[in-house]
């Protein structure tokens, strides 16, 4: 790194770490789109990667800001938005975890990444992790939400491994939420290939979000995964977008039935 170990890594002129949508909605709803932004701080100069990293599934989850603006925009609830590059730091990770500051993402390195120190690290995690996880504790505090949902998208191919599923609905205790909200999106979509906890799990170590706000929340929740070559283009993101509002609208009203 060419910083200090406890230099300040964001400049006034860099973006603001969060953005929220519909904050001020009372609607009994949170949504979050952690992998949403491809931003970097310019003193870190793109970690040493190009731009054609940073537009990849690498740097963002492609898709998943649009869906997750239009889906806010549906159901009027709040939407709590991660503006920088998973690649600075992955706010759906603990911030001290080998997992929240990547080295090497699907077999690219990322120079600026590698060998950081711990207190580097930190400060990443201080200045861009934190008011994210501020954010959405206020929100848990205030808002008392009957449903969080998360809005990512996948990569169709990692590692070279083909991932046959259009969507993936994740959880780790609230199973039946992410059931119904697959089963209420299969109604509509039957052709689709869909699963539950596929193609990732929840686990303490590599998740943020479920573990530490919504499970402890009692609220319903899952975090919602979406093949990132369906909502790739302007027909896509529509069509997603309804049929994620339709399943959540569908998931609480049985909740409060």
């Amino acid at each position: 790194m060419t910083l200090a170990d406890d230099s300040t890594i964001l400049h006034p002129s860099d973006p603001a770490p969060v953005s929220i949508v519909n904050g001020q909605s009372r609607v009994p709803l949170l949504l979050l789109c952690e992998h949403a932004g491809q931003s970097i701080p310019a003193r870190l100069n793109r970690l040493g990667v190009s731009q054609q990293v940073i537009d990849s599934h690498r740097g963002w989850d492609i898709g998943a800001l649009a869906v997750a603006r239009e889906v806010a925009a549906r159901l009027g609830a709040p939407l709590v938005i991660q503006n920088y590059s998973r690649l600075v730091i992955d706010a759906n990770r603990p911030p001290d975890s080998v997992h929240a500051v990547p080295s090497e993402v699907d077999g690219v390195p990322i120079p600026g990444n590698t060998g950081i120190s711990r207190s580097h690290q930190r400060q990443r995690a201080k200045e861009i992790f934190a008011p994210l996880d501020a954010a959405l504790a206020d929100f848990m505090r205030d808002l008392q939400p009957r449903g969080c949902f998360s809005i990512h998208s996948f990569t169709p191919i990692l590692g070279g491994v083909p991932r046959p599923w259009h969507a993936g609905f994740l959880s780790r205790r609230d199973t039946r939420t992410a059931q119904r909200l697959m089963q209420a999106i299969a109604a509509r979509q039957p052709h689709l290939t869909m699963a539950v906890n596929e193609p990732y799990r929840i686990e303490d170590d590599t998740d943020w979000f479920i573990p530490r706000h919504a499970e402890p929340s009692g609220a319903a929740h899952a975090l919602i995964e979406i093949r990132n070559d369906l909502i790739s283009t302007p027909d896509g993101i529509p069509l997603w977008a309804d049929l994620v509002a339709q399943a959540i609208t569908t998931v609480m009203q049985e909740a409060e039935a």
